[in-house]
């Protein structure tokens, strides 16, 4: 498993800004169809998806802008 996880790292870091825009735009698109698909599953759980949202936006924040701020 982490010889896989090395692979895939390996090859991201030749990723260009095409490959992630296409990455983010495969995921958005992604999430899309699955909240399309699970409307109602989703809406029943909003407060635990919000608050799984707010969480790690605010941790990705912090990693960005305090921890790795170099």
């Amino acid at each position: 498993m982490k010889n896989l996880i090395n692979k895939i790292l390996n090859a991201s870091r030749n990723y260009t800004i095409l490959d992630y825009s296409l990455l983010k735009i495969c995921l958005i698109s992604l999430g899309i169809l699955l909240g399309a698909s699970f409307s109602q599953f989703f809406l029943n759980h909003l407060s635990i998806i919000l608050t799984i949202f707010i969480v790690s936006y605010i941790w990705i924040l912090y990693k960005t802008f305090i921890k790795y701020k170099n």
